[in-house]
C-alpha cells in the first residue's frame, strides 16, 4: 500500500482520535528509584573524576535535551512487570552503566572563564521512574496525530540545579517505563545533548541487548565499548574551540530566564508520522532529477539521497501549509531555513572511532525565500539547496563552523526554521529488550522540528514525524499526497 493511501486514511482517524484525546487520562506513579552503576570488584573508595567536553560539544552544552520513546507490545499486568521485568531492567542498566559511566554523572557549567565539563563519581545514579497509565496504548503508539501533552506524560522528568557559585548542574540522563495495563510498555529516555544521537543509540542498543539476555551477555558493548578519549577529535583550524567557547558563554547568560518556567506548553500541538515507502521515494528521486536535468543539465547530479528528496518535500509542504494565507507582498523577502546535522565520524580525513562518546556533528543550514518554496518549482528548489548544502559539508565539514551560532540566531530572527532530528541510520527498530521489536519509536519535539527514522515495516522506507496544530494536518497531508501523486503521474 502506498503512503498516499495511508495519508487519505488518516483524515478519518484524526477526527476519531481527537474525540478520544478529550477523555481524562490518568497516570499513577508506581515507583521512583535511582540506579547506580554496578560496583567493580576492586572498588573500595569513592572517587570523583571529570570528562572534558570537546569543541563540538560546546554548541550543544547546557539545557539542550532530546526525548525518545520506545513502544512495545506487553500484554501483562503492572504487577507482572514489577515482579519479573523490572528487576532485569534495573540489573542490566546497572551493569551497562559500568561502561557508559558518564551518563550517571552531571554536566557542570561554571561561570566564565571556566569551561563546562562532565563530573562523575562512584555514587552517581540514573533516575528510573515507573508509571502505570490508563491511556490508549494503541493510539499513542500509532502514526495518527496525538497531542504532545499526552506524549509528554511518558517522558521522565529532570531536575536542574544551581550551586552557590552560579554553576549550573544538568543531569545527563533520565529514564521512564510506562506500563499500559495488559496492553503495552513504553521505555522513554531523556538525554542531554553532550552526546549525539549515535551515542544514545549505542547506549540503548547495548542496554537492551544485555536486558534481553537476562543481564548475562555483554558481547555487544564489549565488542564496541564507548570511546571517551577527547584527543581523537581535532580542531581542524586550531581556533574553532575559542569561537565556540565565546558563543557558549553568550548563550549561557540567557539560561536563568529560560529555566525559570520549564512547564511544557503543548496543549495545541499534535504529533503525527508520515511513512514514505521505497517506491514513493524512488519516484521522487526520478522526477526531480528529470526536472533538474531538463533545466540545468550541466549542474544536475547523477544521484540524490532519500534524505534530500523526502526532507525537501516535507519542508516545501510545511511552508505551503503554514503560510497559505500569508500576504503575498512579503513573500519575496521572508526567509525560510532548513537545518540538519551530519555525523562526521567518517568524514574527517583521519581515523575516528565509531563508538566515540560525545558530539561529532556538522551543522548544515539551507535557506530559500518563502515564495521560492511555495511556487510551482518549490520542491525542486528545496532539493537543490539541500543537496548543495550536504555536498559542501562532505568536502569540508567545518567550513562555516564559526558562524553556526549566528546562523542559528538569524533563523529565528529573520525567518522560520525547520530542524531535523533523528536519523534512519540509527535503526531504532532493532532496540529489543526482550519484548520483540518496538511497535513504534517516537521522538517528542517542537513544531520547529521534524524527526526521521527508518520505516519499521518496509526496507528502504522513511518515517517522518511532524508536529502541527490540529487544523493544519488535513491540508498538510493533502499537499504531501499531491506531491507524491505528481511524481507518479507525470511523464518526464
Amino acid at each position: 500500500m502506498s503512503s498516499s493511501i495511508h495519508l487519505q486514511n488518516r483524515f478519518f482517524f484524526f477526527n476519531f482520535c481527537d474525540k478520544q484525546m478529550a477523555e481524562v487520562r490518568t497516570h499513577k506513579l508506581v515507583e521512583k528509584c535511582d540506579v547506580a552503576r554496578a560496583s567493580l570488584p576492586s572498588s573500595t573508595t569513592r572517587t570523583t573524576s571529570s570528562l572534558p567536553l570537546s569543541f563540538l560539544d560546546l554548541p550543544l552544552a547546557g539545557p539542550v535535551y532530546v526525548k525518545r520513546q520506545f513502544f512495545y507490545q506487553f500484554p501483562h499486568s503492572t504487577h507482572h512487570f514489577c515482579e519479573t521485568t523490572l528487576p532485569t531492567l534495573k540489573h542490566s542498566l546497572s551493569l551497562i552503566l559500568q561502561h557508559f559511566f558518564p551518563l550517571a554523572g552531571n554536566l557542570l557549567c561554571p561561570p566564565p572563564p571556566h569551561k563546562p565539563f562532565i563530573r562523575c563519581t562512584d555514587h552517581d545514579t540514573v533516575p528510573l521512574t515507573i508509571i502505570q497509565s490508563k491511556s490508549d496504548f494503541i493510539h499513542l503508539s500509532s502514526n495518527h496525530p496525538k497531542s504532545l501533552q499526552e506524549l509528554n506524560h511518558l517522558n521522565p522528568e529532570l531536575t536542574f540545579a544551581t550551586m552557590h557559585d552560579d554553576t549550573f548542574i544538568f543531569p545527563l540522563v533520565a529514564l521512564q517505563a510506562t506500563v499500559f495495563e495488559s496492553h503495552g510498555l513504553c521505555i522513554a529516555i531523556t538525554y542531554c545533548h553532550v552526546m549525539d544521537g549515535k551515542c544514545c543509540n549505542h547506549f540503548m542498543k547495548s542496554w537492551s541487548s544485555l536486558c534481553q539476555s537476562g543481564g548475562v551477555d555483554l558481547t555487544l558493548v564489549e565488542n564496541s565499548p564507548p570511546c571517551f578519549d577527547r584527543e581523537v577529535l581535532r580542531d581542524p583550524r586550531g581556533g574553532i574551540e575559542d569561537i565556540f567557547l565565546r558563543d557558549y558563554f553568550e548563550e549561557r547568560s540567557t539560561w536563568k530566564d529560560k529555566l525559570i518556567d520549564q512547564t511544557p506548553k503543548h496543549e495545541e500541538y499534535y504529533k503525527a508520522t508520515i511513512v514514505f515507502g521505497r517506491d514513493d521515494i524512488e519516484g521522487l528521486k526520478r522526477w526531480v532529477l528529470a526536472q533538474w536535468k531538463k533545466n540545468d543539465e550541466f549542474n544536475s547530479p547523477q544521484y540524490l539521497s532519500k534524505f534530500v528528496v523526502v526532507c525537501a518535500l516535507v519542508w516545501t509542504s510545511l511552508v505551503k501549509t503554514r503560510c497559505k494565507d500569508d500576504d503575498d507582498d512579503d513573500e519575496d523577502v521572508k526567509e525560510e531555513y532548513f537545518r540538519f546535522a551530519v555525523d562526521c565520524r567518517g568524514r574527517l580525513g583521519y581515523p575516528m572511532p565509531e563508538a566515540y562518546f560525545g558530539n561529532c556533528l556538522a551543522l548544515c543550514y539551507a535557506m530559500l525565500k518563502r515564495n521560492e518554496l511555495k511556487g510551482e518549482d518549490g520542491f525542486v528548489n528545496a532539493v537543490k539547496v539541500i543537496e548543495k548544502t550536504a555536498s559542501d559539508m562532505k568536502s569540508e565539514p567545518f567550513k562555516e563552523a564559526e558562524h553556526w551560532r549566528s546562523l542559528f540566531v538569524k533563523t529565528f530572527v529573520l525567518g522560520t526554521p525547520l530542524l531535523v532530528t533523528g536519523s534512519p541510520n540509527f535503526e531504532v527498530y532493532e532496540t529489543d529488550f526482550g519484548f520483540g521489536r518496538p511497535t513504534k519509536v517516537e521522538m517528542v519535539h517542537s513544531f520547529k522540528c521534524m524527526s526521521l527514522a527508518e520505516s519499521r515495516d518496509e526496507e528502504g522506507g522513511l518515517e517522518v514525524g511532524l508536529v502541527c496544530k490540529s487544523e493544519e494536518f488535513e491540508y498538510l497531508f493533502y499537499v504531501i499526497q499531491q506531491g507524491i501523486q505528481t511524481t507518479k503521474s507525470s511523464v518526464c
